[in-house]
């Protein structure tokens, strides 16, 4: 026996004629109907909803299909909301717009963007909503191109001034990198709100352009300043969050405080969030207690202040604080994802715990559910490298398939770890893959350069050499920088003409070097490698490095009894390495650098920290006596841990990546001074 639709929903959806003999009770029914909708928790009520509705021929009702199509893009059922929209006679801009967003909320933008291109097909013309959501389908898709077509739309019909279309471009260029284009739509437009402001400083902090978003949250700041009342319901969470990601990618602490006094003072600091920022932030600007502090705090922490802090532990060299955090990660029922797993075998591999990062690796997926992937293996590859298992490491790295940019990573790692140790067969094969790839083209060269040397194949040296000039292939200086009160201040390596009070800086550092000399040091002689330079000429290139012009301005101008904090682009050099150990005993000053790869603390001439600088952390030099070379001739050879982001470049100081993906992969950079 045929089964009778439900009466009530037929009474609700009656043909058109008959509603208006009982508009009160239809309209009361209706709301009814969509109210019942919006809160069922229940998919049950909504497929037999559907059902009646299709039975009763009640879909011509487009205002009641939509919110059908919403409850089941509320319950992740996009499949049947899409037959749904198949089923209406006539959808309308709502309902093209529900079923874009329910594949985007789907993790299917793509096929929101088919379903946009079927638009211009039928008499339904897109609305501003319609554009926001198409614009974050290419947002989560990165896709910039498609999103200057839709952008072009935009144009065509009249939305280019709407605030919320506006607020999406903004975000989508960002997303794409196309930094340009984001501050060419916030700077037309007529109106802003908190979300268009966040968005553009969140761009800036994402892109590495941490200068950038602090001007633009100052200037964001000096509006609201005359309007000190409605503070609070101007700025929120994000707009912080996006704040001290900028700090963190700068090393701008006494920034990155005032910031947290901000979110005090806002109540924010309970923020899951912002508890994150803070944790990553302090770690990267050289307070991993900071850091510590701030997660401590955090009620009940998942995965992601975990592995900040599994990350931020290891780059300060407390790999074994990174491994307890994990293990007790894993005791509170925390399930590790993919980078949590980098963390941890990055710590293993600056820890010398080979075996434990062995044990780690396979028992990721075991254990965990968690695929190694290109990211791990270049972690054990570094690992293997470090403490001389050349030949384990190439093995690895040959048997892994990787996309170009990732096997950067890889092959990157593998070359200066094997012309550290010497294997110029090994270093040969990974720089012919680099090159072949165009990946890393500049580093692979230099580092190949250094392996003849330290074989003391001193032709291949010259050749190597001479096809880099062929190439045209040069490198950027290495830059350092400090914070001084609101103040940043620059310095490039073997550039004293625009060094902040350059003579005195010179003076100062000539003096240390005798003092240094006096305790032994021997400088250049131990691991540096250099052509046809006079050995005074070698000290005098050393001692010009950009954290040593960095460090004699700071010892000049902050007080005593503070601890110096110095940042750098490049990986610190052995030389300046043991330099800073000296320089620390000699004026009992505390220093902090923190280089492309990791910190490193000095305090009464000894490294504080587990110092494993002997197998992937060492620079080594070739130098010529020609003019072409920026004014001193020198090239500067990075080590092994380096290998993935662009170099910053010497006109933005910016080196450090601002979230925990992309401050893993700076870990493997391949770099030059």
């Amino acid at each position: 026996m045929r089964k009778q639709p439900n009466q009530t929903l037929l009474s609700i959806f009656k043909p058109a004629h008959l509603y208006r003999q009982n508009k009160r009770s239809y309209f009361h029914d209706q709301t009814q109907f969509i109210h019942s909708l919006r809160h069922s928790t229940d998919l049950r009520f909504v497929l037999s909803s559907h059902s009646n509705l299709l039975k009763s021929g009640a879909l011509e009702d487009t205002f009641a299909a939509n919110h059908l199509i919403n409850s089941y893009v509320r319950f992740q059922e996009i499949d049947y909301a899409h037959k749904l929209f198949d089923e209406m006679s006539e959808p309308n801009v709502v309902s093209w717009t529900s079923l874009m967003a329910g594949y985007i909320d789907a993790g299917r933008p793509k096929m929101a963007l088919c379903l946009f291109t079927r638009m211009p097909k039928c008499t339904v013309l897109p609305n501003a909503f319609t554009f926001s959501t198409i614009v974050n389908a290419c947002s989560v898709l990165a896709d910039a191109k498609t999103g200057e077509k839709v952008h072009a739309h935009v144009e065509l019909y009249g939305y280019q001034a709407n605030l919320v279309v506006c607020c999406s471009l903004i975000d989508m260029y960002g997303k794409s990198n196309n930094l340009d284009s984001a501050r060419q739509v916030f700077d037309s437009m007529v109106e802003r709100n908190v979300i268009s402001w966040t968005s553009m400083i969140s761009g800036y902090a994402q892109n590495g352009q941490g200068y950038k978003a602090l001007e633009l949250f100052k200037e964001f700041n000096e509006i609201l300043s005359s309007h000190e009342h409605i503070w609070s319901n101007h700025i929120n969470h994000y707009m912080l969050a996006s704040v001290v990601n900028a700090c963190a990618s700068l090393g701008r602490l006494l920034y990155g405080k005032a910031t947290h006094a901000a979110i005090i003072k806002q109540r924010y600091e309970s923020n899951d969030v912002i508890a994150c920022t803070l944790v990553d932030m302090y770690a990267k600007c050289g307070c991993i207690r900071y850091s510590e502090k701030v997660f401590r705090r955090i009620r009940n922490p998942s995965v992601i202040p975990y592995t900040s802090m599994i990350i931020g532990s290891a780059k300060h060299g407390l790999g074994k604080l990174s491994l307890e955090l994990f293990e007790e990660m894993l005791r509170r029922s925390v399930t590790p994802n993919r980078i949590t797993f980098v963390g941890v075998l990055y710590a293993c591999s600056h820890s010398g715990l080979v075996d434990k990062g062995l044990e780690h690796l396979n028992s990721m997926h075991a254990k965990h559910g968690v695929k190694p992937d290109a990211m791990h293996y270049t972690c054990v590859v570094d690992m293997f490298g470090r403490v001389g298992r050349l030949d384990e490491a190439y093995k690895l790295a040959k048997s892994i398939e990787v996309e170009q940019n990732q096997g950067a990573l890889l092959w990157g790692a593998l070359l200066s770890a094997s012309r550290l140790h010497g294997r110029v067969d090994i270093a040969a094969e990974a720089s012919k893959w680099l090159m072949e790839s165009k990946q890393q083209v500049a580093a692979a060269y230099v580092t190949m350069s250094n392996a003849y040397a330290l074989a003391g194949t001193w032709d291949d040296v010259n050749s190597t050499r001479s096809e880099m000039k062929r190439m045209g292939v040069k490198k950027e200086p290495g830059c350092s920088w400090v914070e001084i009160k609101d103040s940043v201040y620059v310095f490039y390596a073997g550039d004293v003409a625009s060094c902040a009070r350059g003579s005195e800086v010179l003076s100062l550092l000539k003096e240390l070097g005798k003092m240094m000399k006096e305790k032994g040091h021997v400088g250049v002689s131990t691991g540096l490698v250099f052509v046809d330079v006079e050995e005074e000429a070698k000290e005098e290139i050393v001692a010009l490095h950009s954290e040593r012009l960095a460090l004699g301005f700071s010892l000049i101008s902050i007080p005593s009894g503070v601890t110096i904090r110095i940042m750098k682009n490049l990986r610190m050099c052995g030389d300046c390495h043991e330099a800073f150990k000296l320089i620390s005993n000699i004026v009992n000053r505390d220093f902090i650098v923190r280089d492309i790869n990791r910190f490193h603390y000095f305090a009464n001439g000894k490294l504080i920290e587990y110092d494993l600088y002997g197998a992937s952390d060492s620079n080594y030099f070739i130098s010529y006596n020609i003019k072409t070379e920026r004014q001193i001739g020198v090239i500067q050879v990075a080590n092994a841990d380096d290998a993935l982001e662009p170099a910053a470049s010497s006109s933005t100081i910016c080196c450090s990546s601002v979230n925990t993906t992309q401050s893993l992969y700076s870990c493997f950079r391949m770099e030059t001074e």
